[in-house]
């Protein structure tokens, strides 16, 4: 397990999800519940983005965030 210690770092980590679970982004957008301009937000790091959505992307691709 690595901490996820970035938005960068996390978006690299959910891009990698779901390149290797065959989605493009409009499908894990939709499977997500969220938009495909939020989920190319996500992916690139975008430091502004809403963070309940963000866990939310995270959670549906196994990635978990933890207090350390």
């Amino acid at each position: 397990m690595q901490p996820i210690q970035s938005t960068s770092q996390l978006g690299t980590a959910i891009r990698q999800r779901r390149q290797e679970a065959g989605l493009t982004l409009v499908l894990a957008a939709a499977a997500c519940g969220v938009s495909v301009k939020f989920l190319q937000a996500l992916e690139t790091g975008k430091p502004t983005v809403q963070f309940d959505k963000a866990l939310g992307v995270a959670r549906h691709f196994g990635i978990q965030l933890m207090i350390a």
